[in-house]
């Protein structure tokens, strides 16, 4: 057994990974023990044996496909070693004080079921703290707008800057540490999606458990914006279009009823006219690669749409799940 092991899911980030473990390879503690587990999801471009040459420490473990972020880190999970599972996007550089205050507070705290920390980019702006679970008055833009609004007191005394420990909704992917009790207890990341809310998904199972989501400010990682979801026009209409998937798939697992239909049908309504919209100006301005974008994932969302009514499911379709009941 070691004290923490770090589970990476790569895909065809080879540049972004080789900084981030050699970030890791250079932690030494005689705090606490490390592990670190990549899984490939199958980049299939001839570079994981390079990166087993260069990292011989590192456990490297090769997917069976291109089975999402979840289905990685569940695979991670099930070959680490570690108490506390840390999982970590690749264009990420960490650093020892972070990793130890991380473990620090998730140790102290048992209650605590997700621990994370501040996120710098490259222009040292940090990633936001204030995360809200959807629902009817956070889902959509113009409703989250006024949701704030009516709460901002109550807000700014949640997330006030003077407090060391903050406590949002749920805490992005990229940084997520926790104890390997807390991930059995919620039977691990959903895979579901294929891309994106899978972070969401988490940790309200957790809140369902009465587990915290703690996010600590006296810890700071940095964290590449973008990362391997912007190689393309393709791959970038491809993974926004799963952020819309992966909204309808989050209702869906945690909605009922009469509500359940309700944001559902909102969603699509939404999203079908403001899709529309914006793929008409990417057909007149198709010059443009930023806007000749909408117009793929206008596409990809009305196929999405017709396979979910045809195969009766929102799971994403790239899901491993799709289509198990």
């Amino acid at each position: 057994m070691v004290d923490i092991s770090i589970v990476i899911v790569n895909y065809k980030s080879w540049n972004d990974l080789k900084d981030c473990l050699q970030s890791i390879i250079t932690i030494n503690s005689s705090k606490f023990t490390l592990e670190t587990i990549v899984v490939d999801n199958q980049s299939n471009d001839g570079r994981l044996e390079e990166f087993k040459t260069l990292f011989p420490s590192i456990l490297f473990i090769e997917n069976s496909g291109n089975n999402g972020f979840a289905n990685g880190c569940n695979l991670g999970a099930s070959n680490a070693n570690g108490n506390y599972l840390f999982f970590l996007n690749p264009d990420t550089i960490i650093n020892k004080d972070a990793v130890l205050k991380l473990w620090k507070t998730t140790y102290k705290n048992p209650d605590y079921g997700i621990v994370s920390c501040l996120q710098t980019d490259e222009s040292n702006n940090k990633y936001t703290e204030i995360r809200f679970f959807p629902k009817l008055s956070t889902l959509f833009g113009l409703s989250r707008v006024l949701y704030r609004i009516v709460n901002y007191f109550s807000l700014r005394k949640k997330f006030n800057f003077h407090k060391e420990k903050v406590f949002p909704d749920w805490v992005t992917g990229a940084t997520i540490f926790m104890s390997r009790e807390w991930f059995n207890t919620v039977n691990g990341w959903t895979e579901k999606y294929w891309l994106y809310f899978e972070d969401v998904d988490i940790c309200k199972k957790i809140q369902e458990k009465n587990g915290k989501i703690c996010l600590i400010r006296t810890a700071n990682i940095f964290h590449k914006h973008g990362g391997a979801t912007r190689i393309n026009i393709n791959t970038k209409a491809l993974t926004k279009t799963e952020v819309l998937i992966s909204k309808h798939v989050f209702v869906s697992e945690h909605k009922s009823g009469f509500n359940k239909h309700l944001i559902q049908s909102l969603l699509i309504l939404s999203l079908l006219i403001e899709k529309c919209l914006l793929a008409i100006t990417g057909i007149v301005f198709f010059f443009i690669p930023k806007l000749k974008v909408n117009t793929y994932i206008f596409m990809n969302l009305i196929n999405y749409y017709r396979n979910a009514i045809s195969k009766k499911t929102w799971t994403s379709p790239r899901s491993v799940k799709y289509l198990q009941k």
